[in-house]
């Protein structure tokens, strides 16, 4: 049998990005591009949204783009239709909004009623309006993948308190801990319509997210002061992660470009870490 060259692995599957306008959703719809996907692209941002679709098309690829609120379950099931309305169908679902905190994040050692509210009304509600909007469609074609970003915080804790960080991060940790177990538990639903359902736990990528956790780091500790964000951000890839390494919006994207194709046709309510080994499980 002739193998699928690494360009046409997705070809002919529409995929929808959420929170695709910059850092790692980017990094996701264009690799689904490069591997043949038309992709609509979304974000709340619909200028950076529009921006990424552009890239796609002026690479040779087809895409559509949208300003969407993912807390918001009409603006999800709009952008929805509107897809398969341009495209005919939704093969692909890459839930990927997210935040780390309220704004003010990086300044503040403790976490506040903001922060609860808004990790878990974009990274965990707002995943399920995602599935919600695109489930039926999928579901009467008993065929699509789900792919849900996680983050390896939502693993279980070292148990071993970093000062550095204060409690600020423990909301976003556990809206990732939601998100995978939405994972586990959206897939037992939807199996029997043959459709996978898994989640990505990226680990360390140098991100606006990441450079405002470094931004935190440094303000709860005055032995950083003296370094950027960026430098704080390569110590603790050294310390953290056996191949020594930061992961990119790419990486996530291979992974991701995995698992929406055949080849993990028997993969389902899995969680795959891409972390370089930061935590192992």
């Amino acid at each position: 049998m002739a193998s699928t060259s690494m360009s046409e692995q997705l070809r002919g599957d529409v995929a929808v990005v959420t929170g695709a306008g910059r850092g790692i959703g980017r990094g996701i719809a264009l690799v689904l591009a490069s591997r043949g996907a038309t992709v609509s692209v979304s974000d709340i941002d619909g200028d950076a949204a529009a921006s990424v679709a552009s890239e796609i098309e002026a690479a040779g690829g087809r895409s559509h783009s949208a300003a969407v609120d993912v807390t918001d379950p009409a603006s999800i099931s709009s952008w929805v239709d509107s897809t398969i309305s341009e495209f005919d169908k939704v093969d692909i679902c890459v839930a990927n909004a997210g935040v780390i905190g309220a704004p003010g994040f990086a300044e503040r050692r403790d976490y506040g009623p903001d922060d609860w509210r808004m990790t878990w009304g974009i990274n965990v509600q707002g995943m399920v309006n995602t599935a919600d909007a695109i489930t039926p469609h999928m579901m009467e074609r008993r065929h699509g993948k789900i792919i849900n970003i996680a983050s390896h915080g939502g693993r279980a804790p070292r148990g071993v308190p970093d000062p550095g960080r204060g409690n600020i991060q423990i909301p976003y940790g556990v809206s990732k801990a939601a998100a995978i177990q939405w994972t586990h538990l959206l897939a037992i639903q939807l199996g029997q319509y043959n459709i996978n359902v898994n989640a990505v736990c990226p680990g360390r990528l140098w991100t606006p997210m990441w450079e405002s956790i470094a931004l935190n780091h440094r303000a709860l500790t005055p032995e950083l002061s003296d370094l950027s964000a960026r430098e704080i951000f390569d110590i603790n890839i050294r310390q953290s992660m056996p191949l020594g390494r930061e992961q990119t919006p790419e990486d996530i994207g291979k992974a991701v470009a995995f698992l929406a194709s055949e080849d993990a046709a028997q993969i389902t309510g899995q969680a795959l870490n891409v972390n370089g080994g930061a935590i192992m499980n």
